[in-house]
């Protein structure tokens, strides 16, 4: 079986505005996921959890999370800093001013490439 590597630049990948103030570009693997999310200060990702493992890294801006089912834990990842999410842990977000953050998945996130990620919308 060939097997050929594909290259991908930033900004010829649309953007897919998911509602406003967040917006986010794909590339997909067959076992991994990268994607550039780009949002506005006070944008507010609401609780939620996958079964997919994340990375974190934020390139500008800063998030602030809420991780746990009880809250129990709060961390605000800053410029250059990478966050570790585990399957299956309950969190949440918000932008604490404009940010870039680049989150890492695997496996991909389907909900995210097929549309289904209604509490994200």
């Amino acid at each position: 079986m060939s097997q050929t590597a594909t290259l991908y630049r930033w900004d010829d990948m649309p953007t897919e505005d998911v509602k406003p103030g967040l917006g986010r570009r794909l590339i997909t693997g067959e076992r991994m996921m990268l994607t550039h999310v780009y949002l506005d200060k006070d944008c507010v990702v609401p609780w939620h959890q996958h079964d997919n493992e994340q990375l974190t890294y934020v390139l500008k801006g800063a998030l602030k999370f809420w991780l746990g089912s009880d809250d129990g834990q709060q961390v605000v990842v800053h410029e250059g800093e990478v966050l570790v999410i585990p399957s299956n842990l309950p969190h949440k977000a918000v932008a604490l001013e404009d940010t870039l953050d680049v989150d890492i998945f695997c496996p991909p996130r389907q909900d995210w490439l097929d549309g289904t990620d209604a509490y994200l919308r």
